[in-house]
């Protein structure tokens, strides 16, 4: 009788498994109709989710044979998707990171997911929806399943509504931390329309820092000639200060502007805005000329910081 019981209860956790797997799309030859199986997209938003990890570390975190998930790798790397900084800790691993078109890649799977399992949820009443997260706590708990570690933030392209929020933030963010006036604003706005109007994704990109769905950061790499890149707007909110967004973005810029074949990126800023010009010098640009100006209701001092690629 109890071997008969123990039979059932094999039967429901494989009939459970069938349908699940149905409900969520495994079974489609692609997952959330994109080009990528489900592993590949579980490598994706690791990738994403992580600050350069290496291959030994994905492979522990996703239970993958080494051999499989090389090939996975090799794969994003022929696509223009990964690249790979060796190790300065250990010469036999490289660091593994989202190229812009790996992170454009990415991006559009992440909220199409979020939808797909938004809509899934919506179909169901709030206390239908509550009971269901609770059951799947409780798979997880019974299984030993580890905490997922809390992924600070996300990098990812801009998209349509970004450029409005880039706008809106600078504007009351240098209102409210230095006193500038609306004419700001619209220097941001003048600048981001010129970026659309004017985008050349081959040589120019935006990056929206985002944390728990919203975004908290951005930076622009633009065009000032065929060899020097430019540096614009960067902004990390203040409730997202002190997890190295802002280095990070700085970062994003540096290595694309490096990739792209520039031989210096430039930037302009003003002597107030001291923690971003702790971050460019950190970053290795160095300040090369200062001018005093009234600007934004205020007399400033502009600088400009070069750093040769």
């Amino acid at each position: 009788m109890a071997e008969s019981d123990f039979d059932q209860r094999v039967a429901a956790v494989r009939r459970f498994n069938r349908f699940y797997t149905r409900q969520i799309g495994l079974l489609q030859e692609s997952y959330l109709k994109s080009q990528f199986s489900l592993s590949q997209v579980r490598v994706l938003y690791e990738l994403a989710h992580r600050e350069r990890p290496t291959a030994t570390e994905l492979g522990r975190e996703l239970g993958l044979d080494p051999g499989y998930l090389s090939r996975i790798l090799r794969l994003f790397e022929r696509r223009g998707l990964l690249k790979r900084t060796p190790s300065k800790a250990d010469g036999r691993q490289s660091h593994l990171f989202l190229t812009a078109r790996g992170q454009a890649a990415f991006a559009p799977l992440n909220t199409r997911s979020r939808e797909e399992i938004g809509s899934m949820l919506r179909a169901l009443r709030a206390r239908d929806q509550i009971r269901l997260v609770d059951s799947m706590h409780a798979i997880e708990g019974v299984l030993g399943a580890q905490p997922e570690k809390k992924v600070p933030y996300l990098l990812r392209p801009h998209r349509p509504g970004d450029m409005g929020w880039v706008v809106s933030r600078h504007g009351a963010l240098y209102a409210q931390e230095y006193g500038w006036d609306e004419t700001f604003e619209a220097l941001v706005a003048g600048i981001v329309k010129k970026f659309i109007e004017h985008y050349d994704p081959r040589k120019e990109r935006c990056w929206i820092a985002e944390k728990d769905g919203e975004p908290v950061g951005s930076v622009f790499v633009v065009k000032q000639s065929a060899t020097v890149a430019k540096l614009r707007l960067m902004l990390v909110e203040p409730k997202a200060r002190g997890l190295g967004i802002g280095a990070r973005l700085v970062d994003e810029c540096v290595r694309f502007a490096g990739q792209t074949g520039y031989g210096k990126i430039t930037l302009w800023t003003n002597s107030v805005l001291r923690a971003a010009r702790r971050i460019y010098k950190e970053a290795g640009f160095r300040l090369i000329r200062q001018e005093r100006h009234r600007s934004f209701g205020h007399d400033l001092v502009g600088e400009t910081w070069d750093l040769k690629l």
